[in-house]
Formats: structure tokens, C-alpha cells, sequence
């Protein structure tokens, strides 16, 4: 092979195997918002999804539009003050907060019919429709929320809340993930499977939920589900999830590490199927 042949062949190699460069717009809440913050986790996450996400996928990078305690009906609400900006790719990655709130899910027709910010359902219609105006071409994931514990924040234990094994409001949490699944299934889209398939569950988030035995007033480490109903005082008691609690949660809601490398490998297939 002569040298010029020997320069194409390489040219051409090069521009058949090197991806090419896009972004992506990851839109969320806290657990989202987290990989950029992990001074607000006690530093106990190294890296989040999106981060783990783009260490493997090197033509790919983010924009982080996370947003700490948002849910989609707020995201809807101030969709057009966010700057969003044209992307090859988006992840949706909300629904906890609205649950979490007792925030009205609505039903299909919301969606389908536009019908606003009234319910979960219409507030997906509006990010949705504002992700397509931006490029229609885009690439669409949505990602369901994942099961949660008893959350207690590490940096004030005031800030706590009932895991998903309870109703809130009347509604429970695996119908905002199923709420999901119908949207992408309608639009086709791929949606990321946290409440079902990614293994985080319930018996799984923590290792143990450490509290006061109402008995004997002692320290007790309880696992799931013993410790559901057991009383928390946050002026008065421990943190509940020391480090050894860590499992695929920090805090009973956000991801550790082991969580979001789940979520990541999910996303990482994803992308790569497409």
C-alpha cells in the first residue's frame, strides 16, 4: 500500500469509528441536581449518574438541569425560564417530588389533551412539547421514579419524609413511575425502568434505619420493614443512616454511588442500543 492509500485508509478509520460528539440535557430534581453537589450529600457520593454516564460515553456531554426539590409540575411551570438549549439528547428524570408533595397524577388525558399544570400527567405534556420545539430531532428518555425509604436530609434531619411503602395523598408512588411507562410507551420513547427492573427496592435502599427501641430507649439498628411506624425526633435522636446504613441509597432517596452506578449502566445501555 502506497503512502496515500495508507493516509485514507487511516482518515477513513478514523471517521467510521470515532462517535460523534453530542449533548445532553438531563432535567430532574434533587437526585439529578446532586451530581454536581456532592458537598450537600456530607460528601458521601464521588460521582452522579450523569457523571458516570459521560466517563464512559467520552462523545457525550452534559448540562446539568437539575433542580433541588422540584417537582414536574414546577419544572412545567417555569419551563421557559430555565434556559434549556438545543440538545441531541434529553432525560426526564422526575415524578418522587410530586408524589412526595401529593401533587394530583391525573390520568392519560391530561397528556393527551394538554390539559396543564393541574396534574403530573399535564405537566410531562409541557416539558415534552417544550424539549420538541427546542429539536425535534432529539433524542427522548424518560426515566420513572425509584423506590424510596424513609428519607432523612443529612444536613437537617427536619427535613424528612415517609417512604414510598405508604400512600401519599391517596396515591401511591408506583403509579407516577407507571405514568411514565404509558407517556414514553405513547410516544415511543425509552423509558428507564428505575421503580421495576433496576433492583433498588425497598428491602435494599438502606442496610438499616438506626432508632431509639420505644421500649427500652436504646439504639437499635432495624432493617426494612421493622422500622416502618417507629417514632424519629430530630431534635433529639441520632442521625438515623450512619455509614454503615449506606446501600443503594445514602439517606433512604438520593442514590449512593452503589445506586447511581444502577442508574448509569441503565442509561449507558440505553444510549448505546440506540
Amino acid at each position: 500500500m502506497n503512502i496515500k492509500l495508507l493516509m485514507l485508509a487511516l482518515v477513513f478509520s478514523f471517521t467510521t469509528f470515532t462517535p460523534a460528539k453530542k449533548t445532553w440535557t438531563a432535567i430532574g430534581d434533587s437526585i439529578t441536581y446532586l451530581n454536581d453537589h456532592q458537598d450537600e450529600t456530607g460528601n458521601r457520593i464521588t460521582k452522579g449518574y450523569m457523571t458516570r454516564v459521560t466517563d464512559k460515553l467520552t462523545n457525550i456531554s452534559y448540562i446539568n438541569q437539575g433542580h433541588n426539590g422540584w417537582t414536574a409540575v414546577g419544572i412545567a411551570k417555569e419551563i421557559n425560564n430555565l434556559g434549556l438549549k438545543k440538545s441531541d439528547i434529553y432525560t426526564v428524570f422526575l415524578g418522587t417530588n410530586d408524589w412526595g408533595q401529593g401533587l394530583p397524577l391525573g390520568n392519560f388525558n391530561d397528556y393527551r389533551n394538554n390539559t396543564g399544570l393541574n396534574t403530573v400527567y399535564g405537566a410531562y405534556r409541557i416539558i415534552i412539547k417544550k424539549i420538541v420545539s427546542l429539536n425535534p430531532q432529539a433524542k427522548i428518555i424518560l426515566i420513572t421514579p425509584m423506590q424510596r425509604e424513609d428519607f432523612v436530609y443529612i444536613g437537617d434531619s427536619h427535613n424528612n419524609a415517609q417512604g414510598s411503602y405508604k400512600a401519599k395523598n391517596g396515591q401511591i408512588l408506583s403509579q407516577f413511575a407507571d405514568a411514565v411507562k404509558q407517556i414514553g410507551g405513547y410516544e415511543h420513547y425509552k423509558v428507564i425502568d428505575l421503580y421495576y427492573k433496576s433492583g433498588m427496592e425497598l428491602s435494599n435502599l438502606v442496610k438499616f434505619k438506626r432508632l431509639k427501641d420505644p421500649s427500652t430507649g436504646q439504639y437499635k439498628n432495624y432493617k426494612y420493614p421493622d422500622f416502618e411506624g417507629l417514632p424519629f425526633n430530630p431534635d433529639t435522636d441520632e442521625y438515623p443512616y450512619p455509614l454503615d446504613a449506606v446501600n443503594n441509597t445514602y439517606d433512604g432517596l438520593h442514590p449512593s454511588d452503589k445506586g447511581f452506578q444502577i442508574i448509569a449502566d441503565m442509561l449507558i445501555k440505553a444510549l448505546k442500543d440506540s
